[in-house]
């Protein structure tokens, strides 16, 4: 019997250093080799190099001066270790309501009476950190208003902001909002 499970035992054992160490150790070696920043987390750093972020999680802002995210189904909303989506059928009532309330609150925020779809929907995980532009452009002038400057410099930043499809083709154009947030913090220091 010990003839037969030694192979076995051996088999094991050496999968086990092959694919429970030596490849996971070569695929991180190679990652922080050839993209540090994204193997790292793509963190976003303050002035004094303290992590507020990364650029691959959203996160909630609701200050007036800041463009808000997306809605999050996220556990309590944003929570990483709670990544989900609401499973709610678009024919929920729950969801129909939440969309509602969410609605009826941009449009008494912004005046607006086409919402883009992003404005009141989650993403998959409820953590997407990008918004389309169409929504981060309908956020401009709230976002203006509370910075006390000229709502065509907050467009400006949103436009140099927005990042295209990938490779042209790929996905849609979007806003990344903790970035976009810190640069027009950058842009508008004296209202931050």
């Amino acid at each position: 019997m010990l003839s037969q499970l030694r192979p076995a035992i051996v088999m094991v054992a050496l999968f086990t250093l092959m694919l429970g160490l030596a490849y996971p150790l070569a695929v991180t070696g190679v990652a922080q080799l050839a993209f540090p920043a994204q193997a790292d987390g793509s963190l976003v750093r303050d002035a004094n190099g303290q992590v507020i972020g990364s650029a691959l999680i959203g996160q909630p802002f609701a200050e007036a001066r800041y463009l808000h995210p997306r809605p999050s189904a996220a556990g309590d909303g944003y929570n990483a270790s709670a990544s989900s989506g609401s499973n709610l059928g678009p024919l929920n009532p729950d969801l129909a309501e939440r969309v509602r309330t969410d609605a009826d609150a941009i449009r008494a925020d912004t005046g607006a009476t086409d919402i883009p779809a992003d404005a009141v929907t989650t993403s998959a995980s409820g953590l997407d950190p990008h918004i389309s532009p169409a929504y981060a452009r309908l956020q401009a002038g709230r976002v203006a208003q509370a910075r006390g400057v000229d709502v065509k410099g907050v467009q400006q930043v949103i436009d140099a902001n927005t990042e295209g499809a990938l490779l042209g083709f790929i996905g849609q154009p979007r806003v990344n909002v903790l970035l976009t947030n810190r640069a027009l913090d950058a842009r508008f220091p004296a209202a931050a």
